[in-house]
């Protein structure tokens, strides 16, 4: 492999992960407007938000330990977000969350456009992203859904 290839192997997983900070941020925030929320909201919440944030986190940590593997690039270990304060309240960690996951898709939508998943990548990154950004693709209507009955 190419001195230049290698470098660019790296920073498409740089970038990657930094998706998957973002993903985990998200996954730290969900859990603590969880914590704070009514049995019924809370539920609800889980299954509509969580599980495919958490879903996506977890593909996105594999689809990049499985590229460094393949390409003999160092691996990395991805420690737990802080949610932030509790006295923001569970809304403010929905927004924090919601946030998180907009930008996560957006590095990750940024970074398919860039051709770089094609030209120093591999089908199975290329597909592993896909299913990433298909897993937090209806989040934020979902969410929106969620928010307008909050506290009702």
């Amino acid at each position: 492999m190419t001195y230049v290839a290698r470098e660019a192997r790296q920073e498409l997983l740089d970038t990657v992960a930094e998706a998957i900070g973002e993903l985990g941020m998200a996954v730290a925030g969900l859990g603590a407007a969880h914590e704070q929320l009514d049995d019924a909201s809370a539920a609800r919440l889980e299954d509509e938000l969580f599980r495919p944030v958490q879903l996506a986190f977890g593909r996105a940590r594999r689809a990049h330990a499985d590229f460094a593997l393949r390409h003999g690039l160092p691996g990395r270990e991805f420690a737990a977000a802080s949610p932030g304060v509790p006295s923001q309240g569970a809304r403010g960690f929905l927004d924090a969350a919601l946030d998180a996951v907009a930008e996560a898709d957006n590095i990750l939508s940024v970074l398919q456009d860039s051709m770089m998943p094609v030209e120093v990548g591999d089908a199975e990154l290329r597909a592993q992203l896909a299913n990433v950004r298909g897993l937090i693709a209806e989040v934020g209507d979902r969410a929106d859904g969620f928010l307008r009955i909050l506290g009702r």
